[in-house]
């Protein structure tokens, strides 16, 4: 699958949320197959102390699934943090979560910290655990499936991707 974003094809960036060990080693355990069960090339982590320098270089990239190892409402020293930075460029940004993060407002809250800075949000993605359809639609949050069962994850995110480009 290949993603345009104004007719240019544009990488998503992995987010995560929580201590920036967590998000690290759940990006490195579950991006893989993710990407695989997308369709996308999994690449290099971004440089987490460099946002605009990292976001201009991941610009002049083709499709993939980039990770950016730490939470990214994290607030940097001396710049801001990344979620501002993301909005900024108009980054289109997937959501993976834990599924004991979903016994929290953890979704919820970074759904809103995304549209807080105008982050395009792609879609969130359950990773471990039983999924729990009527829990997540009911929660009213994008969500495109779990890793568990990856065969809808495409698809899902092929209608969200074309919901994001009429808006």
């Amino acid at each position: 699958m290949t993603l345009s974003l104004s007719g240019r094809q544009r990488p998503l960036v992995l987010v995560g949320a929580g201590a920036a060990a967590a998000v690290a080693a759940l990006q490195a355990e579950a991006g893989p197959p993710l990407a695989l069960a997308l369709g996308l090339p999994w690449g290099n982590p971004l440089a987490i102390e460099q946002p605009p320098q990292s976001l201009a270089s991941l610009a002049e990239q083709g499709p993939g699934l980039v990770p950016l190892p730490l939470d990214p409402g994290l607030v940097l020293q001396g710049f801001g943090h990344w979620a501002e930075s993301l909005g900024a460029w108009r980054q289109p940004v997937l959501l993976l979560l834990a599924a004991e993060q979903l016994q929290t407002g953890l979704p919820a809250a970074m759904a809103a910290l995304l549209a807080q800075w105008q982050v395009p949000l792609a879609g969130l993605v359950q990773a471990g655990g039983p999924w729990q359809p009527d829990l997540r639609r009911g929660d009213g949050l994008p969500w495109l499936g779990t890793l568990e069962e990856p065969f809808d994850l495409a698809p899902a995110l092929a209608l969200r991707w074309e919901l994001l480009l009429s808006c």
